[in-house]
């Protein structure tokens, strides 16, 4: 009876897999950790999203936007300025709804749209600010359920950059 002989440890077959090995492992890790999506935003659950993001760099006449889930009002508070906000609904003052497609002139205020549940505000002549500066700002906005008083209200932060 014959006996194949043993092959001989490969020392550089065996390194080569154990660095496959940790390398697919670091990838999977990787995939089971990260965070995309709504997770990275760090929202709170009322709010869909904001314009600039959380430490975006933006030109100086973007305008800011937040948008909430069904349900919510709020106020806009820009490098420690509380704008005035002005209601979309509020604007028509003939009580009807204007034609498609007409022209509303908007006040340099925030502007609550309660259809969609959103509030911005748009630098420009005549407003607070009229063009964001140079550096860091900062924006809070203050919000509460529109069938709650103010009372229960809460807030969120972030800050954003402009060149």
């Amino acid at each position: 009876m014959t006996t194949k002989p043993r092959r001989k440890f490969d020392k550089q077959l065996f390194l080569a897999s154990l660095g496959i090995a940790l390398g697919v492992t670091i990838v999977i890790f990787g995939f089971r950790t990260g965070l995309t999506g709504r997770d990275a935003t760090n929202l709170p659950a009322a709010i869909e999203g904001i314009s600039p993001g959380d430490g975006a760099r933006v030109l100086r006449q973007s305008q800011v936007i937040v948008d909430f889930v069904d349900g919510y009002i709020a106020r806009l508070i820009i490098d420690d300025i509380e704008l005035s906000t002005t209601r979309l609904d509020e604007l028509v003052t003939t009580g009807t709804q204007p034609p498609p497609g007409a022209q509303i002139d908007l006040p340099p205020t925030a502007i609550f749209d309660p259809g969609n549940y959103t509030i911005s505000f748009l630098p420009q002549p005549g407003a607070p600010i009229e063009r964001f500066t140079q550096g860091e700002h900062s924006a809070t906005v203050i919000y509460w359920p529109i069938d709650q008083d103010e009372s229960r209200a809460r807030s969120y932060s972030w800050s954003f950059f402009t060149d």
